[in-house]
């Protein structure tokens, strides 16, 4: 019998992808609608991957409880597996290598909601999958990491350091993320009730992004900072600046994510090429026929 997934936030990063991936597997796709009965949409689904993520860091406080009680809800009455795109928050400043067992200190607001949400699921009964990643890179810009920050101002030749540009950063490159959600969800009926699996994704400095663009481009690649004075100035009247200034230590915090736990649910799993991550961001006149960008199979979902 075929497969039936229910996407929340479809036209996102994690919904976009995830959308696609399902559907070349064979899975019926559907879509939710904001605003809409989400147990109703749910019905007869047996994955739901939560994609659902106030803009620009809208009313975190509320929402974020809010979603997570119409998707405990929703997964309650269909009998679903959830599938959660977790981040790194819940750590607080902790460098080095995260993983299942890393601590969940959060120093900051948003990362204690994210803690407080992860045990919701865990304590509902939902089978909950939590693939929690670094920095999203999703090859269709859609507001990621790199067109809103890292590539920010390419096309004048400067690659933008959001922190110490000599801190290893965790990142995750989405229809890898979107991959490892399905072969996931294919295997749940032999997972736990709740499973913390950490994806490893890619792992690199500022210093190394700006060297990996300057050899594919064969420009001269500089790195500036990014204007955090600016979203001081801004934060009192500003609500994404105020949101951003307090998740600004980590991104000078050195950190990767250990993928040993992920190489023992899914041995075999091939990640996009390192370059090919790291130059998905790069606008497609920037000397294109210098620039290897990662190929992808555009299907239409419905």
């Amino acid at each position: 019998m075929q497969n039936t997934v229910l996407i929340l936030g479809a036209s996102g990063k994690i919904g976009s992808h995830a959308a696609e991936v399902f559907w070349n597997a064979g899975w019926t796709v559907r879509r939710y609608k904001r605003g809409t009965d989400m147990t109703a949409a749910a019905a007869g689904v047996d994955v739901i991957i939560n994609g659902l993520n106030p803009p620009a860091y809208r009313n975190w406080a509320e929402a974020i409880p809010a979603v997570t009680q119409q998707v405990i809800a929703a997964a309650q009455a269909s009998g679903a597996t959830v599938v959660i795109p977790g981040n790194i928050y819940n750590f607080g400043n902790q460098p080095g290598t995260l993983d299942e067992n890393t601590a969940q200190t959060a120093n900051t607001r948003k990362g204690q909601i994210r803690v407080d949400m992860e045990k919701a699921y865990r304590q509902s009964g939902v089978q909950t999958i939590i693939l929690r990643a670094g920095n999203f890179v999703d090859p269709n810009g859609n507001r990621d990491f790199m067109s809103m920050l890292a590539m920010r101002e390419i096309d004048k030749g400067k690659i933008t350091a959001t922190g110490d540009p000599n801190a290893m950063q965790a990142y995750a490159y989405v229809p890898d993320w979107a991959r490892a959600a399905l072969a996931l969800a294919e295997k749940r009926e032999t997972l736990t009730q709740f499973e913390d699996i950490p994806f490893p994704g890619h792992s690199f400095t500022t210093y190394q992004l700006r060297d990996t663009v300057a050899t594919a481009t064969g420009r001269k690649i500089t790195v500036s900072r990014f204007p955090w004075w600016l979203m001081t100035l801004c934060a009192p009247f500003w609500e994404l600046a105020r949101e951003m200034r307090e998740m600004r230590y980590l991104y000078s915090m050195p950190h990767r994510i250990d993928g040993t736990k992920f190489s023992r649910m899914l041995p075999g799993f091939r990640s996009t090429d390192l370059q090919d991550v790291m130059l998905t961001g790069l606008p497609a006149d920037i000397n294109p026929d210098k620039v290897m960008r990662p190929r992808r199979q555009t299907v239409i979902t419905q």
